[in-house]
């Protein structure tokens, strides 16, 4: 316990953490408000917590061994993003960020095989979870609030009709949708205009099942078709191509291979659109518990790690907007109604399952309020001139032809 009490004194500059170790004792870190009272109940924590915090909080709260008194899980997260800087200035915590950043291509590895195997993690999940807590249309990335009070339902509708502006749908074209989720977006595009017709791609079976029924419930099969397929395998020429939450899945090191394959589908007037997960801070390294439970693979870059490939490729960022609290604002409605629906969803697994994805909801929406994550839309073009010259066209009901 001597190492642990050495770090978290250096850790908890901001706030109180009163923490009862596994032998009983009392230690008291930091001073003033917030105050979190915590409780470890396995002695091996007193180690593994000094040694990778940002790993073994997670999985001792999963575990049932970290536990809190007086206070409740998210105080300890708003207490951690509060103090997170000087836990990286702890000589090994440093040490370790240092080396997770080496290695981080070799994590983020994703041949089609291996891409496959960790979209199944997450998104082969049984459909009930997710029906109990997203939205009716299960948009499950960050929304577009208007208002802080407007409703998930409407904010999602929002999101969608600013990506459908953004690509400026016109009747007969052909769009792509590259990790097209359960379809909603897919098939609400495919109602922008006449003859609209829209590939959607994905490696998740679940998914894929969901959205070819739900494109046979609409009457859109002729128009909508959804494929069991990895991005790279696409062919064809596309006017439009959309991917939504997707490209945080592809790794930096097969960012080039992405845009390059935009590049190579999109027809010489198209136009596309990126949304993604990203963070304004310099190039770092997934956490290793998000790495571990729930997103395998996954990354969320630096602007300075997308731009360069874009501009090896050699396409026009026509348009750029960051989303900052929007994020924040979808992740809490959903731990809102995850925790509303919980004794349903710990009935569809566990309670450990539970307090995992508690963990990952509430540290996700941190991470969005006061930490370095944000969401990025990227709009791209082979020509500079595939969109008009000032974004009235967003503002109104009918975006215009390029001129």
């Amino acid at each position: 316990m001597r190492m642990l009490a050495h770090m978290l004194n250096r850790f908890v500059q901001n706030g109180t953490l009163e923490l009862t170790d596994a032998d009983g004792t009392a230690h008291r870190f930091g001073a003033g408000p917030p105050v979190v009272k915590m409780r470890l109940s396995d002695k091996a924590l007193h180690r593994k917590l000094f040694l990778n915090p940002e790993l073994y909080a997670g999985e001792a709260y999963m575990d049932g061994t970290l536990t809190f008194e007086d206070s409740t899980l998210e105080d300890f997260l708003l207490l951690f993003a509060q103090n997170r800087r000087s836990l990286g200035s702890y000589p090994l915590q440093g040490v370790l960020r240092r080396a997770r950043r080496l290695i981080r291509t070799v994590l983020q590895f994703n041949p089609a095989s291996k891409a496959k195997q960790n979209v199944a993690h997450h998104y082969d999940l049984s459909g009930d979870l997710y029906a109990l807590f997203l939205d009716d249309d299960r948009q499950y990335s960050c929304a577009y609030f208007a208002a802080a009070d407007e409703p998930l339902e409407a904010a999602q509708a929002r999101k969608k009709a600013l990506i459908a502006a953004k690509l400026m749908i016109e009747p007969d074209q052909h769009v792509l949708d590259i990790g097209s989720g359960w379809g909603g977006l897919a098939l609400f595009l495919a109602q922008q205009a006449p003859n609209v017709r829209v590939t959607g791609v994905t490696l998740s079976e679940e998914q894929h099942k969901v959205s070819v029924e739900r494109a046979q419930a609409l009457d859109l099969q002729d128009r909508v078709t959804f494929l069991l397929k990895d991005y790279r395998q696409v062919e064809g020429q596309f006017d439009r191509i959309v991917s939504v939450g997707m490209f945080e899945h592809v790794g930096v090191r097969h960012y080039d291979e992405f845009f390059g394959q935009i590049r190579r589908l999109l027809t010489e007037r198209g136009i596309a659109l990126v949304h993604s997960i990203g963070h304004m801070s310099p190039p770092g390294a997934t956490s290793p518990w998000i790495r571990k439970y729930i997103f395998p693979g996954g990354y969320a870059p630096a602007l300075s790690e997308v731009l360069p490939a874009v501009e090896r490729k050699y396409l026009w960022v026509t348009d750029f907007e960051i989303l900052r609290l929007h994020y924040a604002q979808t992740l809490r409605a959903w731990y809102e109604r995850f925790t509303a629906n919980r004794s349903q969803i710990a009935a569809l697994y566990d309670e450990r399952f539970c307090r995992m994805w508690e963990f990952y909801l509430l540290s996700a929406e941190i991470s969005f309020r006061y930490g370095s994550s944000m969401v990025f839309q990227m709009q791209l073009a082979k020509e500079r001139d595939a969109v008009p010259l000032t974004r009235d066209y967003l503002l109104r009901g009918d975006p215009p032809s390029p001129s």
